[in-house]
């Protein structure tokens, strides 16, 4: 007679969000860590990300091995103007919402998931719907201060809502706060790992001057004309009290490496400018002193829980306006600095000088950054998922 017990079911996860990496990347990191709690106790993990056909998450998934859906989705385009948001666009959108809804509830419905995670982005609202149909119990992750548009909708018909600030607490209406958690926002695990050591060797960094704090210069993959532009012109200035590693979007390099060519010997040695930074990126923010970037939710999640003093430059068309509300946060506790509005090179240099010639108050800042920082958020929104399943 066989006496061995069954396998435990697998537990079954749907995920869904995306548009953007600051939707999708907590949602696979998530992912990630779950599946890895899950085989420590001997189980396993069925997830199912539904997302957008044109959006990253549809090359993060499949990539992950994750197997993908779509359904029809309706963007809202938003103005200021009340008027605008009555717009043609918007109105052949939303139309395609209940479309969406009928076919996130079939895919919900046929999956029984334990969980559905949602974490953002206007595809996130019909399956976060289904899963109210359906009684299955409903986790929303937030990436930024303020609760994006989905996230706003959906509240009311969740389980859990995981925030990554406690200053988001204040912001929910009062019925909603009892479920509310705080757990930060997911972050790559290697991140957390990088040598300063093993970026000089990577990217061959001899003319550095070990003695002069490093800036890292950074506006995303595809880099920021804006960020670029304000660098280029303080870009003397800047190498006469640091080394720089200037990461500008492969778009942008060959016009700024022409006009580096102008640059002094020495003060070329100390300047590494690159189109992209790739799986040496926890190393060079291992050897940053100060970065300057965009305000992102997952550039402040890395940076804080790193503890590196920032200079943000937000993007101003950024959805409602967030990073600037990101930025904002953090200078108003100490951690960064915010540079809003029309940003010029003297703006720069009043921002970023006193981090530089001062490494008492680089220190104090990063002291301040990691107190907002949370490295386990990984872990603790796997928590909440799983006690969102276990009622």
């Amino acid at each position: 007679m066989n006496s061995s017990s069954p396998s435990p079911r697998a537990f079954r996860l749907i995920v869904t969000g995306g548009g953007t990496g600051g939707h999708t990347y907590p949602a696979l990191t998530a992912v990630r860590t779950l599946k890895a709690r899950l085989a420590a106790d001997g189980g396993a993990l069925d997830v199912l990300w539904i997302g957008t056909a044109d959006g990253l998450e549809a090359r993060v998934a499949p990539a992950e091995g994750i197997p993908f859906t779509t359904v029809a989705t309706g963007k809202i385009r938003r103005s200021a103007n009340p008027l605008r948001m009555v717009s043609p666009a918007n109105m052949r959108d939303m139309a395609r919402v209940p479309l969406g809804v009928a076919q996130a509830r079939r895919i919900v419905a046929d999956f029984q998931p334990d969980v559905v995670l949602a974490t953002g982005g206007y595809v996130a609202v019909p399956a976060g719907l289904a899963a109210r149909m359906c009684r299955r119990p409903l986790v929303l992750h937030e990436q930024t201060v303020r609760l994006g548009l989905a996230n706003r909708k959906l509240a009311g018909s969740a389980t859990r809502i995981a925030l990554s600030s406690e200053s988001s607490l204040p912001l929910l209406p009062e019925p909603m706060r009892g479920a509310a958690v705080v757990t930060g926002n997911p972050i790559r695990p290697e991140v957390l790992t990088g040598h300063a050591d093993k970026a000089v060797e990577a990217l061959g960094l001899r003319g550095f001057d070990p003695r002069l704090p490093t800036v890292y210069v950074t506006g995303g993959a595809q880099g920021s004309q804006q960020i670029n532009d304000v660098v280029r012109d303080a870009l003397p200035w800047l190498l006469e009290r640091a080394n720089v590693i200037h990461q500008c979007g492969p778009d942008h390099a060959e016009g700024l490496r022409q006009q580096a060519a102008a640059l002094r010997t020495e003060s070329a040695r100390r300047y590494y400018l690159t189109g992209f930074v790739g799986p040496e990126l926890p190393d060079v923010l291992a050897l940053a002193d100060v970065v300057i970037s965009r305000s992102g939710a997952g550039t402040l999640a890395e940076l804080t829980a790193l503890g590196k003093p920032a200079v943000f430059i937000p993007l101003a068309s950024s959805a409602g306006n967030e990073q600037a509300h990101n930025a904002r946060h953090l200078e108003e506790a100490g951690a960064a600095v915010a540079l809003l509005g029309d940003v010029n090179a003297d703006g720069l240099r009043g921002a970023v000088g006193p981090l530089l010639t001062d490494p008492a108050r680089r220190e104090t800042m990063a002291e301040r950054a990691r107190a907002h920082g949370r490295p386990d958020a990984a872990d603790r929104l796997v928590d909440v998922i799983l006690s969102a399943a276990s009622g």
